[in-house]
């Protein structure tokens, strides 16, 4: 894939010794709260996925997809330096929502940072803690179906990488309602691999790329780029809506020390990730067997270790505000 537009070079590491310090509330019949244990699961292809909405969201959730989500989550704040989102919130937000809450590992988070506010994780799949901290609780539900939440509830809503799970951008965005001045924060990582040189192409990880939004398009699932985020934002009546774009590299290739250090970061979560991704995917609309799947992923992520792809995704934070 060619180049990502508008963003900076990423330079390239001529250094081959590569041996430094681096290493490679939904109060309706639809909620269904963790409580309840929803813990019939799927399992297809050697991986486990959940029950409740049975197919609608096409990353696994056992155990190795739970590491790697928390690792992700670990590789977030060395990008955001630290820092668990971008909006400019204020000094005491008393309502905070966590929309594909994953692990709970955000929302758990925030509600350390803000232990004044009801911080409220909700997700497909029952896998987040049972003991939790007082103000933070988690619910099982669909976020395409119609929220009961009252409109001028949050004053904090975020969401991040659940493209695969939603099938009408347009529909989710306008149901995420703040309170007059609230913020929302969409976080999306793209599903196109790109590189700003040639390394790319003629390779194993750009033939399963191809693959991977293939398969996607065929599913009928889009994942939005930061711009068609925006979009959606402004016309769901938000203002002040910003895009943070950040080029995202796998591996240990780049020169600047903190993005070499992110991008292998990047490379331990593809490990698992590559395949967590693009197993159901790849198997239920390309065609391919398992083993074929694997082979393509082990392959990958070879020429990511080599150093010699030079492979990047980009990473978006849309911020917007409420009208007050």
């Amino acid at each position: 894939m060619a180049a990502a537009a508008a963003m900076d070079h990423l330079e390239v590491s001529t250094d081959d010794d590569d041996s430094s310090d681096y290493s490679s509330s939904f109060t309706q019949s639809s909620t269904h709260s963790i409580t309840s244990s929803i813990v019939d699961y799927v399992y297809e292809n050697g991986r486990r996925y959940h029950r409740y909405q049975e197919g609608k969201y096409m990353l696994p959730n056992d155990e190795a997809e739970q590491d790697r989500l928390d690792l992700y989550h670990h590789h977030e704040l060395l990008t955001l330096h630290g820092n668990l989102y971008v909006a400019i919130l204020p000094v005491k937000p008393q309502r905070i929502l966590d929309c594909g809450t994953g692990t709970g590992i955000w929302a758990l988070d925030i509600g350390e940072v803000f232990p004044s506010a009801e911080v409220i994780g909700v997700d497909l799949s029952p896998i987040q803690p049972e003991w939790v901290v007082p103000n933070v609780r988690f619910e099982v539900d669909d976020l395409e179906m119609d929220w009961t939440y009252h409109p001028d509830y949050f004053d904090f809503i975020h969401s991040r990488n659940i493209a695969q799970s939603i099938q009408d951008w347009p529909r989710y965005v306008r149901q995420i309602h703040t309170k007059p001045g609230g913020y929302i924060e969409l976080a999306e990582t793209s599903t196109r691999i790109y590189s700003d040189d040639e390394s790319l192409t003629g390779s194993t990880l750009g033939l399963y790329n191809e693959k991977f939004n293939k398969a996607l398009e065929i599913a009928g699932l889009m994942f939005p780029t930061g711009e068609t985020l925006k979009k959606f934002a402004k016309a769901a009546g938000f203002v002040d809506v910003k895009v943070h774009s950040i080029k995202q590299p796998w591996g240990s290739w780049p020169k600047d020390p903190e993005i070499k250090r992110r991008g292998i970061i990047a490379a331990m979560i593809c490990t698992t990730g590559l395949e967590s991704y693009g197993m159901a995917p790849l198997t239920r609309y390309m065609g391919m067997k398992p083993e074929e799947v694997l082979k393509m992923c082990v392959n990958s992520m070879v020429e990511v270790d080599s150093r010699k792809v030079h492979a990047y995704t980009i990473l978006y934070h849309v911020v917007g505000r409420k009208l007050e």
